[in-house]
């Protein structure tokens, strides 16, 4: 008998997330940086094996919408409520159990299976894990807990066991040899937007949007064109910095992921052009591929 089904991780930002998805899945297919609200659509992460199929889901983090912008990525998390064969609710040792209460209350009254996922143990004692848990037990009644750390990977094999015995009898929703719902240029976009994250301050990443306006790919070596794009004329300066030194740092940086990433040689070019005010509005977000409804 075959087993598959769809498994979607949701939680509330900085939970990790995307560190647990790519623990599961074996491949580094969520961003997973230390700055909050990196993953901003739904990423699916495939595995197989010759018996099974997983459609892993990672979501955008939980978050009360400021802009047009998170309204999408509060959309991509709200769906993967309703589409769900098994949920794992992913929460850590530091943040209360009582944050975004309404979101927890859908969780509530699903009647699928939760297996309730408190990560970053090794931060935590034994007596502040314990109060945790019944203060978990009280809100999700019916939900499995489990303690984990998706860093140093306890309890991980053990949720992968869980998952696999709760799966559904069915034949595989995907190709056996995909492992990912997205596009080769949608991980590009990622990957030099992880960069952005990483080396930019304050609101500057959140600002960001990177298109591939060009991916020529043959045998040993891929050509890109990358367009960076920011709200204000300002960010643009930002991006670019002093002698073009910041936006090179950038692209050497992904470059190298990417190269990682793909098993060929890039040639990456990157150019940054301002879009005012791309957050806020329908056309620009549809444009970029985000949910608005």
């Amino acid at each position: 008998m075959h087993k598959a089904g769809f498994v979607n991780i949701v939680g509330n930002p900085n939970v990790g997330k995307s560190t647990l998805m790519n623990a599961l899945v074996g491949e580094r297919i969520s961003i997973a940086t230390f700055k909050a609200q990196t993953t901003r659509h739904r990423i699916m992460g495939i595995y197989n094996t010759d018996d099974m199929q997983i459609v892993f889901s990672d979501t955008p983090g939980v978050l009360k919408p400021q802009y047009k912008l998170q309204e999408s990525m509060l959309n991509f998390s709200t769906s993967a409520l309703t589409d769900a064969d098994v949920l794992l609710y992913v929460t850590d040792v530091v943040e209360t159990p009582d944050k975004h209460n309404e979101f927890i209350g859908k969780v509530a009254r699903m009647e699928i299976p939760v297996l309730l996922l408190i990560n970053k143990i090794d931060l935590s004692n034994q007596e502040k894990l314990v109060e945790l848990v019944e203060a978990w037990k009280a809100l999700l009644p019916n939900a499995e807990i489990i303690p984990i750390s998706a860093t140093t990977k306890f309890n991980v094999e053990y949720v992968m066991k869980r998952v696999k015995e709760l799966l559904p009898d069915s034949p595989p929703y995907f190709d056996k040899d995909q492992w990912t719902d997205k596009p080769a240029r949608f991980f590009v976009n990622e990957i030099i937007r992880e960069k952005i994250l990483l080396y930019y301050d304050k609101e500057i990443p959140y600002s960001v949007e990177v298109v591939v306006e060009q991916f020529k790919e043959d045998a040993k070596k891929i050509h890109i064109n990358a367009v960076i794009y920011v709200e204000r004329d300002s960010q643009k300066g930002i991006i670019i910095g002093k002698q073009g030194k910041a936006l090179k740092k950038v692209a050497i940086e992904a470059r190298r992921d990417l190269e990682r990433f793909f098993g060929k040689t890039i040639f990456l070019e990157t150019f940054v052009k301002v879009d005012k005010d791309w957050r806020s509005s329908d056309k620009e977000l549809r444009n970029f591929g985000y949910q608005l409804d």
